[in-house]
């Protein structure tokens, strides 16, 4: 590596740590001057039990605001490192040095590719192991923690519904597993019973569902079937960690890919919703790096005097792209065009829009 690549990617790392710095606690510090009366909502926990709560809460989701603003926080770094050289008259020496402008900002591309690599390293495996947390509202607190859950499906296709799961004990109140058989030819599920327990814990080792006073109602096609029977457990790949998550389908963002594909074979309630989360989580660490190179033709100004102007083009490029996206996702699984939801479209759409645009300001690029 060259020397002048070390100091463009020392400059480039530094706004990206005051960008980070900066956007997280800026995000951490609204959140909590808007919330802070639901942490201080249970009266049996002391001043240090709530700022405890208080620091899990975000700590768990600054690695879902990481994943929210990695665009942003590279695209700022940008500015700020590019910012400061042309502040400097540094970029006018390094020209008169024979040196392109393109060649200027391939550090800073590829440390954003780099950074990257951490973005979807965060939504792949640090997200999804703590999704069950992450769904919590901020006066939730563990111990007293319960949800409702109906028409859940496991990889077998059953449905688990119940009025209540304790999420402290692991322990599903009342359940009512609808269980249906493999689907046919035409993709649909046959009801073969209904099984009602007083309550049901998970056991990991035999992964199923332990039953307390189970009975299976079956459905009966012979006249010698018995129309009941008891059973003491439910053999199920849905486990206490997936139910809050599975609740409902706004949570599948917090799915990683391999559980999204996984779930799509369940039959879901809501695979719009599901195949847009696929195709985005293929399209957002692209459209990081399409925002990006939007921004940096314009940041690489010769002229001091024109350093305000460039940041703010460059910020107004990355803002609409950034608002696109935001909207896409809004209308990814709605049903508007042809009668039908496309989240494939919804999810390409920014990078079909703004990619020729970035490389339009690429190749007219003054070097």
């Amino acid at each position: 590596m060259k020397t002048l690549d070390k100091y463009i990617t020392k400059n480039f790392l530094i706004g990206y740590l005051i960008a980070f710095l900066v956007l997280m606690g800026l995000r951490i510090m609204i959140d909590l001057f808007v919330n802070i009366d639901e942490f201080t909502e249970h009266a049996d926990l002391n001043f240090f039990q709530t700022l405890w709560n208080i620091t899990l809460y975000y700590g768990r989701h600054g690695f879902l605001y990481f994943r929210d603003f990695a665009g942003m926080i590279t695209v700022v770094a940008a500015v700020f490192s590019l910012g400061k050289m042309t502040k400097n008259n540094e970029l006018i020496a390094i020209m008169a040095s024979g040196v392109s402008l393109k060649r200027i900002i391939a550090p800073i591309m590829f440390m954003s590719v780099a950074l990257t690599f951490i973005h979807i390293i965060d939504q792949e495996f640090f997200i999804p192991p703590m999704a069950d947390k992450l769904v919590r509202s901020h006066d939730a607190v563990a111990e007293k923690l319960y949800y409702d859950m109906w028409f859940i499906s496991d990889g077998n296709g059953s449905l688990f519904c119940s009025p209540q799961f304790k999420v402290k004990e692991e322990v599903i109140v009342s359940p009512t597993i609808i269980t249906r058989s493999a689907r046919d030819e035409t993709g649909l599920y046959d009801v073969t019973g209904i099984v009602r327990a007083d309550s049901a814990h998970y056991n990991a080792d035999i992964a199923s569902w332990v039953l307390e006073n189970g009975i299976w109602l079956k459905v009966v096609r012979r006249q010698s079937d018995k129309p009941y029977e008891a059973v003491t457990n439910f053999a199920s790949d849905l486990k206490p960690k997936d139910i809050p998550v599975r609740r409902k389908s706004a949570h599948m963002d917090l799915l990683s890919s391999y559980d999204l594909i996984k779930l799509a074979r369940q039959n879901p309630k809501d695979l719009a919703r599901l195949y847009a989360q696929k195709n985005f989580r293929l399209t957002d660490p692209i459209i990081n790096l399409v925002m990006l190179i939007i921004s940096l033709p314009v940041l690489v100004c010769r002229d001091p005097k024109s350093l305000k102007s460039a940041v703010f083009i460059s910020f107004a490029l990355t803002g609409l792209c950034y608002i696109m996206t935001f909207i896409c996702k809004v209308f990814a699984s709605e049903v508007i065009i042809a009668g039908r939801a496309l989240p494939e479209l919804w999810a390409w759409l920014p990078i079909f829009v703004f990619l020729p645009i970035a490389f339009i300001e690429l190749d007219s690029m003054k070097t």
